[in-house]
């Protein structure tokens, strides 16, 4: 038997056991695969591990997803978490070719992904507090929302994880290696969500960002306990 006889169900249950790479070369050979390609059901959990591959045209983003992982391991983790003023043109530079990529795709989820239930982040340096407040309003069936080595997370998404909590859907919340998010935040998030599961492995341990208070000439970063390479 040819892989083209086989009934819809079935291709989209073989399609289910390759990457995301494969899928769309599969997708390629004939019009009958490319409809399973494009099939929603095929995609309930995407993950990836660059963000260039946020940009690829090799999965499809759906009401039909559930979860979501981008975990970055990357050397340039580094230089995303150093703090924007002590940044040198060089690295400027650097951030400045994917900076927006994880936030912009986030909000395309948000907008897309109603049915969303899991996401972690992990090495996501320029994530901010509004895409993962939007994300929390937007995605009423969120239970679990992972973060790890994200330095722009502040005490602003733990108050809005706190609003999710309270609304009976986030039940999980890590927040780990976030040296923005303050003891006092995780203090107010415990006391107004007691059943909410809250992880926040040396967040509030690290030394936070602190604005120059005159001008400052940028330099390499200072040193840290946070985890740089993942």
């Amino acid at each position: 038997m040819h892989l083209t006889q086989l009934n819809h169900e079935c291709l989209l249950h073989l399609f289910s056991f390759l990457d995301k790479d494969s899928r769309k070369n599969m997708a390629r050979t004939c019009s009958k695969l490319q409809r399973v390609f494009q099939d929603p059901m095929l995609w309930p959990h995407l993950h990836f591990s660059s963000l260039t591959e946020l940009q690829k045209d090799n999965f499809l983003l759906s009401p039909a997803l559930r979860s979501l992982s981008i975990c970055w391991h990357s050397s340039l983790v580094r230089v995303c978490n150093i703090e924007d003023w002590l940044k040198s043109t060089l690295q400027r530079s650097i951030c400045s070719r994917h900076e927006n990529l994880v936030s912009d795709f986030l909000l395309q989820v948000a907008d897309r992904c109603p049915h969303l239930a899991s996401v972690t982040l992990s090495g996501c340096g320029h994530v901010t507090d509004d895409c993962l407040s939007r994300l929390l309003s937007r995605c009423p069936r969120l239970r679990a929302l992972h973060l790890h080595n994200c330095a722009r997370v502040t005490n602003r998404t733990l108050e809005a994880a706190a609003a999710a909590a309270r609304g009976a859907a986030l039940l999980t919340l890590h927040v780990d290696f976030c040296r923005n998010v303050s003891a006092a935040g995780l203090g107010r998030l415990r006391h107004a969500c007691p059943h909410l599961r809250l992880r926040a492995d040396h967040s509030a341990a690290l030394i936070p960002d602190r604005p120059p208070a005159g001008p400052c000439v940028p330099g390499p970063p200072r040193g840290r306990a946070t985890p740089c390479d993942l």
